[in-house]
């Protein structure tokens, strides 16, 4: 991100493999070289859809 007359921009859009949030910063790579995600949560999600589990459940993040 960078900084211009009128605010901030995006210098270019990268978003979470799994859900489609923007990231803003370095993002978590997923395992296996599967994507960019914006949280370690996405990163568990993706590797359980990898596994096989056609419903993924998991623990929301409590922070």
């Amino acid at each position: 991100m960078r900084f211009s007359p009128e605010g901030y921009y995006v210098e270019r859009y990268v978003k979470c493999a799994n859900c489609g949030l923007l990231i803003y910063d370095q993002g978590v790579a997923g395992t296996g070289g599967t994507g960019l995600f914006c949280s370690a949560w996405c990163v568990a999600w993706d590797e359980q859809r990898q596994a096989g589990v056609e419903h993924p459940v998991l623990k929301l993040p409590t922070d």
